[in-house]
């Protein structure tokens, strides 16, 4: 199970604002919780990794990656309201009327979203959809040159609230996609660390996953570790709510344990690998198809340098790219099973090739 140093971690790493390109302040938090019980380093690209027996074999890679969705300033106009642009993908709808935290100039800028009110929209606008167009952020200030002085353009931000525990073992949260990855690998690495494994085990806390499409911190990270098999953490969506196409997404519960990804996109040898951890261990899980990519780091990794043998592990999740986003503890723990499990169970001569 995990332990309180490991959930207090968890809600620290989740409260931490960090949008893809400007994860510095969660990067900092598990390269310092990571040098605890392993040996840390940083790239050029952002990526923490956090390595154990290192001149054990295989080499192993665990990825999840520690940036959210945001927004960023592109604009501040003569009255100072500041508009912005989605970093990541957004729903417009969810961030109407939300408080916003900006790192502008010295420091945090609180600030709320802004949008034209219900008694002033026209009759025929009422059913159209809300375009981030149409709003804009209100940090107080007077004019232009007053919002200046505090925020600049290319400031990001992130909508401003904390980590909420729920009845039944749940939590709730912003950047709980792909924060929770980040925090499943290092705990992973820190259960293997108690009695290390003959493999070298790397954690990574990689960035710029939210708009990955040239690869983000994935494919420079698998670049830099070289391993000879990798498993990705990342969410799943969660299909137990209302209204949920199942026959379309799977069957996914909170509390169903880890998500196994069977797909064109992974590698078939650690996909039966992972599934014999589980069932050796009695650990719970759920099958996931991807019948193309997977829109993970997986897929990033997965082709670097020469291939690498990856598998996907995903943890279910509700409400995904919200302020909200809600998982359940016991999953979180599973998967960090599951991942400490399938690495002792790799031997030196252990091949990846599928047959």
């Amino acid at each position: 199970m995990l332990d309180d140093r490991s959930l207090a971690f968890l809600k620290r790493l989740l409260d931490a604002p960090g949008p893809s390109g400007f994860e510095q302040m969660p990067a900092r938090l598990w390269r310092d919780e990571a040098r605890s019980f392993a040996t840390v380093d940083v790239d050029v690209a952002g990526n923490s990794i956090a390595t154990i027996n290192p001149k054990g074999t295989p080499r192993v890679m665990l990825a999840g990656h520690v940036d959210e969705i945001g927004v960023m300033v592109v604009h501040v106009d003569d009255d100072g309201f500041v508009h912005f642009g989605p970093i990541g993908g957004w729903d417009s709808q969810v961030l109407v009327g939300q408080r916003v935290t900006l790192e502008g100039r010295q420091g945090p800028v609180a600030g709320v979203v802004g949008k034209k009110a219900i008694h002033l929209v026209k009759p025929d606008e009422k059913d159209k959809v809300t375009k981030i167009t149409d709003l804009w952020i209100d940090i107080g200030a007077k004019n232009k040159a007053e919002a200046l002085e505090r925020v600049r353009v290319g400031d990001a931000g992130v909508i401003a609230c904390q980590a909420l525990e729920l009845p039944n073992g749940r939590i709730a949260s912003r950047s709980i996609d792909n924060r929770i990855g980040a925090f499943v690998v290092l705990e992973a690495l820190r259960r293997l660390a108690a009695s290390p494994p003959t493999p070298c085990a790397v954690a990574v806390a990689t960035t710029q996953e939210e708009i990955g499409t040239t690869g983000g911190g994935a494919r420079t990270s698998a670049f830099h570790v070289e391993p000879q098999a990798a498993v990705v953490v990342d969410v799943t969506h969660a299909t137990d709510f209302p209204g949920a196409e199942k026959k379309e997404l799977g069957d996914f519960k909170l509390g169903s344990g880890p998500a196994i990804c069977r797909g064109s996109a992974v590698s078939r040898v650690v996909f039966d690998q992972l599934v014999a951890a589980a069932e050796a261990e009695g650990i719970p899980f759920t099958i996931e198809a991807a019948p193309r990519y997977t829109s993970t780091d997986a897929d990033q990794i997965y082709t670097s340098r020469r291939g690498i043998a990856t598998g996907l592990v995903s943890v279910p999740c509700r409400y995904m790219h919200s302020p909200n986003e809600m998982v359940a503890y016991d999953d979180l723990d599973r998967v960090a099973a599951l991942l400490a499990a399938w690495v002792r169970r790799l031997e030196p001569a252990t091949s990846f090739i599928p047959a």
